[in-house]
């Protein structure tokens, strides 16, 4: 018999203590397993017979709400909030409640193939008998829908199928109710996608035995430093709501609603609908697109054959054609085996070869399309021998399966001074031809060239992109020593070779008349020149300071090794990374530590190097005539460069705070600061704003901004939940960044932290087997990812260089189309 809304029966099976050994309750209550509670046996086969799927459009949710304990007090106030829900909003979306205690409801299948979905909002315990769970087995197999609310995780705690359906375990008792901060990274769930970036509400907040990221598709995060969490904390990434589909049905668990009053919020109900729309049938959504295991990552190139570098040179940046061709390239180093030249006096110091290789993935075939002869083979040591110039960038010219042009980021060989130290940076554009994949180095055009000194090492950039307008990008690095400056800022004005500073980063990124430690931005035009695009940091034109120290070329100033860069054609923010200095520590005298960092930019600026890193964090000036001796902390509101090598402005712009930044002590670093701004610099009083990624060995490696593409009939396209994150990485593969990160759009390229972080690193893979050594990753039109790894040897390619792709497998949204409850609710 139906029953009216409020109308709840007793269940025939009374309260469950009695029936329980007291080991077996408490760890019942706990969420646990006790060493000393027998298992629960398997629910036996059932001839349950339920309609595929169960329900129809005349939607209605069952509510189940038994306990083995004494019913818990949000009860009521859940089963209200439901029947509200269902009795409110658009008409397309409403359904009908009926809510009981009794768990006969699972054995009768002309009653339980009624409902289109189940609602436990159980207590903890032991509810079903075997043939009743049995029979909620049956009614997912058969295509229902289940959504679990809180206590609903410690319910059936011998079950493995019931927690497979929930997706975890409580580890043990909730916290107290606290107000925290729930971030919500799926922005598309019917469930989420109404609710704030950061949702901050109190709850009674569980810890889970086992994380189930990877297992499950989370849709809201818990912020763990935004409470005090009970005993056994998951740390930065605490899922609270996920989904799955599970069994032939669907499973939809929260383990908010711990209060009376969450049922009452707004928010939460809202979460509460969505969770209802999609496991009713009512709407479809994709709960699998977080899931490991629906991902694959392959190698696709071979290692190269002996003495040949038939398949991967020294791998240094990819680009993918819009017919899915991958272009990639070698820096300059080459087989081991092949002689390094150190010797300034000898003509051949240094040279290497830069190649670019060619995958078609329709063949499977990797084509050596050429080789440009470049200044970067120098081998290992300190960084006043080895070098990191040679090949450095790579992109295809917007109408590239027209014309076939290429613009290549190199150091050529043939215009190094052995004298003077001294080197030519340039950006070039070359005449691919598509059929033959051969590229013609007769066809060079050089766009751009400027000056960079090849005496000391590294950080030589390389990165370019391009915005929706036709502007190319290009990053450009600070190769000055920071050796002279115990690791913090790269500022020494004494160390020169013949003249020309190699430790002193406010001659080059500091500098607003010099185009290293930069990231320019041009536009080619079709003769093979370029004009400046209105916007840039400087139009190389202004009068202050008696004029001509300023280059027009420049957007982005105070960037250190920008190798990698990303411009967003859909919203045209440029995303970027650079690599920091290597100081381990912070220092009370100098400054911050080694920071690695990332940057959203909006708009032309300085990004403080050398002067600030991080959230304006300042360092400590030095100059001439002892540079052992600190001066006063950099104002990053209004830095000056007094250096004796500056040939720039002396004021600068102000600094713009940067979006992630990492060090060895952690992300996000910061301290207190003094009544001028300047931070303590303890690491004792550091904060970690960011906690989800560290450092130690470091080198950013940005990635791309996904685009879902709704017309592609790809089948291996990563899903559209990806659609906007942003994906930041580091070249090692330890607790350093490998994540997908959604920004805020009210404060995106203001220094404002990312809301939402979650780990790549199982569909990414790290570790033996995997990518170990990330050093660039594009996505391709087909919507799958590229990615190259570097190798286990420096500067030069060994069996590990490689290029690897990430297909997706998990299939579209859910229930299929033809599934839904009511065609028109979609």
């Amino acid at each position: 018999m139906q029953r009216t809304p409020h109308h709840r029966s007793r269940s025939r099976r009374g309260l469950l203590p009695a029936a329980l050994g007291v080991g077996a309750l408490t760890v019942s209550l706990l969420g646990g397993n006790a060493a000393s509670a027998r298992p629960y046996p398997e629910p036996p086969p059932t001839t349950l017979s339920l309609p595929s799927p169960p329900g129809g459009a005349n939607v209605r949710v069952l509510v189940f709400h038994a306990s083995a304990t004494q019913e818990s007090p949000t009860v009521n106030a859940g089963i209200s909030a439901i029947e509200t829900i269902g009795l409110t909003g658009p008409t397309e979306g409403r359904f009908r409640t009926e809510a009981t205690d009794d768990a006969s409801v699972f054995t009768d299948a002309r009653r339980l193939g009624r409902f289109n979905a189940v609602v436990f909002l159980t207590g903890g315990g032991d509810v079903l008998d075997p043939e009743q769970e049995a029979g909620l087995e049956s009614y997912l197999e058969a295509g229902g829908g289940f959504v679990g609310i809180h206590d609903a995780a410690r319910t059936e705690p011998y079950s493995d199928w019931f927690t497979g359906l929930i997706g975890a375990r409580p580890a043990g008792a909730a916290s107290s109710t606290q107000r925290a901060i729930v971030e919500v990274g799926d922005r598309r769930h019917p469930a989420t996608r109404s609710l704030p970036l950061n949702w901050k509400r109190p709850d009674r907040w569980f810890n889970w035995a086992q994380n189930p990221s990877g297992t499950v598709h989370t849709v809201a995060r818990l912020k763990e430093s935004s409470y005090t969490p009970a005993a056994n904390p998951n740390g930065w990434d605490h899922p609270i709501s996920w989904c799955r589909d599970y069994d032939g049905g669907r499973s939809f668990y929260t383990g908010m609603g711990g209060t009376v009053d969450s049922f009452s919020e707004t928010d939460f109900r809202d979460h509460l609908r969505g969770a209802l729309a999609w496991t009713t049938r009512l709407s479809q959504a994709d709960c699998k697109a977080t899931i490991n295991a629906n991902y694959t990552a392959e190698r696709v190139t071979k290692p190269n054959q002996p003495g040949q570098n038939d398949q991967i040179g020294e791998p240094h940046g990819l680009v993918v054609s819009p017919d899915g061709r991958v272009l990639y390239i070698g820096r300059g180093g080459a087989d081991s085996s092949v002689p390094v030249v150190r010797d300034w006096n000898n003509p051949d110091i240094g040279k290497g070869n830069g190649e670019i290789h060619v995958y078609d993935p329709a063949t499977g075939k990797v084509t050596k399309a050429g080789a440009l002869t470049v200044f970067g083979n120098k081998g290992g040591g300190d960084e006043l021998v080895k070098n990191e110039e040679g090949l450095l960038g790579i992109e295809l010219d917007p109408d590239f399966m027209t014309n076939g042009w290429v613009y290549l980021h190199y150091t050529p060989h043939s215009r190094i001074n052995r004298d003077t130290h001294m080197g030519e940076r340039r950006v070039s554009r070359f005449t691919l031809d598509l059929a033959t994949n051969q590229l013609d180095l007769a066809s060079e055009k050089v766009l751009l060239n400027w000056p960079v000194q090849i005496h000391s090492c590294c950080h030589a950039g390389g990165g370019m992109s391009w915005d929706s307008q036709g502007n190319l990008y290009i990053a450009t690095g600070d190769t000055n020593s920071s050796g002279f400056s115990g690791g913090y800022s790269g500022n020494n004005p004494e160390p020169n070779f013949k003249g020309v500073s190699f430790a002193d980063a406010r001659r080059t990124a500091g500098n607003t008349n010099n185009l290293n430690g930069k990231i320019l931005r041009i536009h080619p035009e079709d003769d093979g020149t370029y004009t400046l695009p209105e916007g840039n940091l400087f139009t190389g034109r202004e009068t202050a300071e008696g004029g001509g120290k300023t280059r027009g070329e420049i957007y982005v100033m105070g960037v250190r090794n920008p190798a990698r860069i990303f411009v967003d054609k859909k919203t045209d923010i440029l995303y970027a990374g650079w690599v920091g200095p290597d100081a381990g520590a912070p220092s009370t005298t100098w400054g911050p530590a080694k920071y690695d960092t990332f940057a959203a930019i909006t708009k032309a600026g300085n990004h403080g190097w050398p002067y600030c890193m991080g959230n304006k964090q300042p360092y400590r000036d030095r100059n001439l005539p002892d540079p052992s001796v600190p001066l006063g902390w950099y104002d990053c509101d209004a830095p000056k460069n007094e250096s004796p090598n500056n040939d720039g402005l002396v004021n600068l712009p102000p600094v713009t705070s940067n979006t992630i930044w990492y060090s060895p002590q952690g992300g996000g670093v910061d301290y207190p600061r003094d009544a001028n701004g300047v931070p303590s610099y303890k690491q004792e009083e550091q904060k970690l704003l960011l906690p989800w990624l560290k450092g130690g060995g470091q080198a950013t490696m940005n990635g791309p901004v996904y685009r879902f593409d709704a017309a592609s009939d790809s089948t291996v396209k990563w899903p559209q939940y990806w659609d906007g994150k942003w994906f930041v990485g580091d070249f090692y593969d330890g607790d350093q960044p490998r994540h997908a990160v959604l920004t805020d759009p009210r404060t995106v390229g203001q220094g404002g932290l990312p809301v939402h972080a979650e780990s790549l690193k199982k569909i990414v893979p790290v570790g033996p087997g995997g990518i170990r050594n990330l050093m660039d990753w594009k996505f391709a039109p087909d919507g799958s990812l590229y990615v190259l790894d570097y190798g286990r040897g420096f500067f030069t390619s060994d069996s590990n260089s490689a290029l690897w792709r990430v297909t997706y497998k998990g299939g579209g949204e859910t229930p299929a189309a033809d599934q839904l409850a009511r065609r028109t609710a979609q």
